[in-house]
């Protein structure tokens, strides 16, 4: 027998041998406490002596409300969603919510007590975001919860609803993005707040290609991974994850007029990794972890990240600095340092109206040090030679107090726990009213009437993009070197293609990224696809890239000529993890159908304005048997469906459902959709998440996700649209009795579907 064995024998013993009801039973012998964890841990203990002694004595907290704040950290966290996508999408999704699930929720009571209906975040605009106590227990104990239960999972799967903490959604929104913005987000996984940046870009949905983009940086290898998960969600060729140290995050280049420039930003986010004492409710992990140690260590990497995107910030552009901690040397500390070194070039910008219905308490202008085991510290002459490596002297206020109080510290915004019922989180925004003294002088912020200028002006193929950029020449010395040497190594690359960099300039982590290929001009590949679509000759196919320089190419991606800018002129000094949506994919046998790429779903809403042939307009009540049935033929979809359909050779076709202004207790908004035109029927080519969004916001609801011969769903007034049993394999196997297989086309989720025959 093993060691493991005999323990696990003497312990079975010693459980049998205590009472049922005694405390050690309950301890040790995998029974469940009451109060504890699943799996019998401990519960954590919500107390530490030193966080409330510290936290007391530097008075972040109002007179008489410490106890308030104390209480609130000890209660979970409430549970927050928000309504993402574009927006007549997220109205949409907004409707469903408060007219349908919500309405169930009124006057509900499980276990005698009466559910709390969710209630928007009062500062959020347009109610897309929502709070409630609702706990997971409490969900799955009713049928009417477990229903809204179902539709919050399903909805955050396919990324139209984001379990995202309402703090955490505050930095976007005072960074006041427009379409026309160039973003950097430097600390950007898990993504929440980068999506929140996409959506802002996409505010116009006709706009297929806002001028604006985001490049999301995350240091982790892995997380860039989940970014890129996140951001796939929304399909915007406008969003490109790379994978660096944000501290020394490179400075990129474009090209303007023929001329190399250096890229400054509009808008950056500085959501710096912090000790997340703001996050007790959720992560109680820290309730026994905390230590003043934590803020000490990460202080000067803050204080790195937040330099460095001040120095790639374009002059008028705004930075948003945050935290999740309440600790003055990660927070004010760190934009104090800033500001002093600045020299004047950096403001905090007063946003107290910005944001209307937000609770928050002003940055404290006085705070001192204190070591992990107590010691306190209030100036940098206080502190012996010994602790001069734990301690730095940006970790305390400024000496003189006129310099403090220009500073202006009370603008940055704390959000207490107790005011809101949130977590806790820091914010400060800063403008850029001029170089920083170590850099030279760099242009202006452009204005809308600027950008106008270079809209209408005649221009190079590359320009007309109002990016914020500087001639190289202005850059300092050290930066010049670096240029000429990266101009050099770019013109020995092959046009087009952009590698990953070279590992001897930089150490690379994780996978090996394919490269990204922009299709060349004279490409035989293209022309057969716009004269199959009908391409509109303003399509940009200059912008269409591929992850492969030999073989077939089997996928085809988009980017915006902005993007498409900074790809070909970084791949040197910038690690790219993702870029582009995939608007178009392979078929095998493709060629027998005039063309050899079907559309693809992710990439269709940006595709489609630039797309004059093979759309077919569709009812409310053909998008619900298509969604619903594998391969309907044309007899179960309406007569004017069936005449656009008739004529059209076989291959892939558009699907669109126009809204009706007259029927508003229907869809109010368009949906377009990939679908496949075969010998007598049509499929529709959409991810499983997906259809059943559609299908939900349409009043169909999914019963059973996926059985082997269909979705099945109920109406609530009727059973149309619903799939009677056979009816469609009966079919099937008819239409391919006498002929040979289809070519197999790969569903957009991943699994193989057989093509209508054709």
């Amino acid at each position: 027998m093993g060691r493991r064995s005999r323990i696990r024998r003497l312990q079975q013993q010693q459980q049998q041998q205590q009472p049922e009801g005694s405390e050690d039973a309950t301890q040790g012998g995998g029974r469940r406490n009451n109060a504890g964890w699943e799996g019998g841990y401990p519960e954590i203990v919500k107390e530490n002596k030193l966080f409330e002694h510290y936290y007391q004595e530097l008075k972040i907290v109002p007179e008489g409300e410490w106890d308030q704040f104390m209480e609130a950290l000890r209660e979970p966290l409430p549970a927050t969603l928000r309504i993402t996508g574009y927006k007549s999408h997220a109205k949409e999704i907004l409707h469903c919510l408060k007219n349908k699930y919500f309405k169930e929720l009124e006057d509900l009571e499980v276990d005698g007590q009466k559910v709390e209906v969710p209630q928007p975040l009062s500062w959020y605009p347009e109610e897309l975001a929502w709070h409630t106590n609702l706990s997971r227990k409490i969900l799955r104990k009713s049928p009417q919860l477990e229903k809204f239960h179902h539709f919050l999972v399903s909805e955050t799967e396919s990324g139209n609803i984001s379990r995202q903490e309402a703090v955490s959604m505050i930095p976007p929104l005072l960074l006041s993005v427009q379409p026309h913005h160039k973003i950097l987000d430097m600390c950007a996984a898990p993504g929440s707040k980068t999506t929140q940046l996409i959506e802002m870009l996409h505010a116009d949905m006709n706009v297929p290609f806002p001028e604006g983009f985001v490049i999301a940086n995350d240091v982790d290898n892995k997380r860039c991974y989940l970014l890129v998960h996140q951001a796939k969600r929304l399909s915007s060729p406008c969003i490109m994850v790379v994978n660096h140290d944000a501290a020394s995050i490179p400075r990129l280049q474009i090209d303007v007029g023929g001329r190399k420039e250096v890229l400054f930003y509009d808008r950056i986010l500085c959501d710096v990794p912090c000790s997340g004492d703001g996050t007790m409710r959720k992560n109680i992990d820290v309730w026994k972890k905390w230590t003043t140690l934590n803020s000490l260590q990460l202080h000067g990497l803050q204080l790195r990240i937040a330099t460095r995107g001040a120095e790639q910030l374009a002059e008028g552009g705004r930075m948003v600095y945050s935290t999740c901690s309440l600790n003055p040397i990660e927070d004010e500390a760190v934009i104090a340092s800033l500001l002093e070194k600045s020299e004047g070039a950096l403001e905090l910008a007063d946003v107290s109206s910005e944001l209307p219905g937000l609770k928050w308490m002003p940055g404290i202008m006085e705070w001192k040090v204190m070591t992990k085991d107590g010691q306190w510290f209030a100036s940098w002459d206080d502190v012996p030679q010994s602790r001069h490596t734990q301690i730095r002297p940006t970790m305390f206020p400024p000496k003189d107090p006129a310099k403090l109080q220009a500073m202006n510290l009370a603008r940055c915004l704390r959000i207490l726990p107790h005011h809101q019922n949130t977590g806790g989180f820091f914010v400060a925004v800063l403008v850029k009213k001029s170089s920083m003294p170590w850099n030279k002088r760099q242009p202006k912020c452009k204005s809308s009437e600027t950008r106008e200028t270079i809209k209408s002006s005649p221009v190079d193929p590359m320009e007309g993009k109002a990016v914020e950029s500087k001639p190289v020449t202005e850059i300092g010395d050290t930066e010049v070197l670096e240029t000429t040497e990266s101009l050099e190594s770019d013109g020995n690359k092959k046009d087009g293609v952009c590698g990953p960099p070279p590992s001897k300039k930089m150490r690379l982590f994780g996978f090996k990224e394919d490269p990204f290929v922009f299709i060349p001009e004279d490409d035989p590949l293209f022309p057969p696809i716009q004269k199959f679509y009908a391409l509109d000759p303003s399509f940009p196919k200059m912008n269409l890239l591929t992850r492969t320089t030999e073989g077939k190419k089997r996928q085809l991606y988009m980017v915006s000529k902005e993007l498409r800018n900074v790809l070909l002129n970084n791949s040197e000094r910038m690690k790219v993890i993702n870029t582009g949506i995939k608007v178009w994919c392979r078929n095998n046998s493709g060629e027998e159908f005039d063309c050899a790429f079907r559309l693809a779903q992710e990439g269709i809403y940006t595709l489609y304005p630039f797309i004059n042939s093979r759309i077919i307009t569709v009812s409310m009540e053909d998008v619900k048997i298509l969604l619903t049935q594998e391969n309907p033929f044309f007899r179960k979809l309406s007569s004017e469906t069936y005449n656009q359909a008739k004529d059209l050779g076989k291959g892939s076709i558009v699907l669109k459902y126009e809204p009706d202004s007259r029927k508003p207790d229907t869809l109010q908004c368009p949906i377009v959709l990939c679908g496949w035109r075969g010998k007598a029927s049509i499929r529709a080519f959409v991810p499983k998440n997906e259809r059943f969004h559609y299908l939900r916001m349409m009043g169909l609801e999914v019963l059973d996700e996926k059985k082997k011969e269909g979705i099945i769903l109920t109406d609530e007034k009727s059973a149309a649209g619903s799939k009677q049993p056979g009816d469609e394999a009966s079919g099937e196997r008819t239409e391919g009795a006498g002929g040979p297989a289809g070519p197999v086309l790969p569903a957009e989720d991943g699994h193989s579907l057989a093509q209508p025959h054709s």
